[in-house]
């Protein structure tokens, strides 16, 4: 189990996506600071926080949920990785070699281990020319034409992997671990 202090990666689930769960980051920021945080940074509007916990590791998405909920009235999913746990995301990345367009790169973060009845579903269909691998606690998936028409995307987020998901394109998973990086 992480110890107090430990750096920490959350990722909200569904902020700022249309009208919905609207949550300003300079607002998230403060209210994780007020909370105990420290050194809290985020990337982009879609709820991508680097921050040190003052909890540990494993109780950081239950208590950021609950602060969300609290404080903003907001129902907000969240999955926690520590910032070693998304160095070795990053390094395990079986799709890699199909990696030319991080946009088309998209990591799937569980808050649990995968389903293997639903990994089982996934792997038995073809997607080609779409690739689909799980590594640990992420399913990893490579969309040659993009993600909105995608059959593959499409069935990861219609049979859940876990009882909470949530995507990240490559470039935001590798911006995200050089932002704890630098910190």
């Amino acid at each position: 189990m992480a110890e107090r202090g430990t750096q920490v990666v959350a990722l909200l689930r569904g902020i700022n996506v249309g009208r919905h769960n609207r949550i300003g980051m300079a607002d998230l920021r403060a209210l994780l600071e007020d909370a105990g945080y420290r050194d809290v940074r985020t990337h982009l509007q879609s709820g991508n926080v680097v921050a040190t916990a003052p909890i540990a590791a494993g109780k950081v998405a239950a208590a950021m949920r609950d602060l969300v909920a609290d404080r903003l009235g907001l129902t907000v999913d969240v999955v926690v990785r520590t910032a070693r746990e998304l160095a070795a995301v990053v390094d395990a990345d079986p799709l890699a070699k199909a990696d030319a367009d991080g946009a088309k790169h998209l990591v799937v973060f569980l808050s649990a281990a995968p389903d293997p009845d639903a990994v089982a579903r996934i792997e038995a269909q073809d997607f080609a020319p779409e690739l689909f691998a799980v590594r640990g606690r992420e399913a990893y998936v490579w969309c040659p034409d993009g993600m909105r028409d995608s059959s593959l995307v499409k069935a990861v987020n219609h049979r859940p992997l876990a009882p909470i998901t949530t995507a990240r394109n490559w470039n935001t998973v590798t911006r995200v671990l050089e932002i704890a990086r630098e910190g």
